[in-house]
């Protein structure tokens, strides 16, 4: 084999490996939303297109990424081990930008018809917060604005929302608290970087 070949067959293999497009990988700084809208315009595309649809807004769904994947596309949940050693599978099928389970994500399909749809597409996950949270909205009543309450339902699921199960949960209720200043923050910082054009 010649080498030219051989060089060519070893950039293809490394190529497909890694992120030269940056998959997976967060934007860099993910504090600041206007910095992230700049560094990849799709994403506002993507918040402005499920804001439209679903009526939640961009700084509550930009906050619950954050919270659940901190904006790595192919976010997974750690291993569980048996014996601290032992491999037992992950801690739950949660995966993408949204941490959408298997389940949830399939019912989400299934009522939009969204066949193709991807977890880790920033496109599909906006949607499927936006079609989570209206749900949240119409069955338990929580304002599509009202960060910290949307997080908890997100979260611990409707049912679960619905039982208060967050309530013991001390760990949660400080998170759902910083998701709500997240939330806050970012809707400041989108007030300058109007997502869509808003004004």
């Amino acid at each position: 084999m010649s080498r030219t070949l051989r060089a060519v067959m070893l950039f293809l293999v490394l190529s497909s490996c890694g992120g030269g497009t940056g998959y997976g990988t967060p934007p860099r700084n993910i504090d600041n939303a206007c910095a992230i809208l700049r560094e990849r315009p799709e994403y506002a595309r993507a918040f402005a297109a499920s804001e439209r649809r679903w009526g939640v807004p961009a700084h509550v769904q930009m906050a619950a990424i954050y919270y659940e994947s901190r904006f790595i596309s192919d976010a997974r949940t750690p291993y569980r081990f048996t014996l601290g050693v032992i491999p037992m599978g992950r801690q739950s099928s949660a995966y993408g930008y949204s941490q959408a389970l298997d389940g949830t994500w399939d019912e989400y399909v299934a009522e939009t018809g969204r066949r193709g749809a991807r977890r880790t597409d920033i496109h599909d996950a906006a949607d499927f917060i936006g079609w989570y949270m209206a749900k949240s909205t119409e069955r338990l009543g929580i304002p599509r604005d009202d960060t910290r309450n949307q997080y908890l339902a997100y979260h611990e699921g409707r049912a679960g929302y619905a039982r208060a199960s967050h309530d013991g949960k001390p760990w949660l209720l400080r998170v759902a608290g910083e998701a709500d200043q997240r939330g806050q923050i970012y809707a400041a910082q989108l007030a300058e970087c109007p997502v869509g054009g808003r004004s």
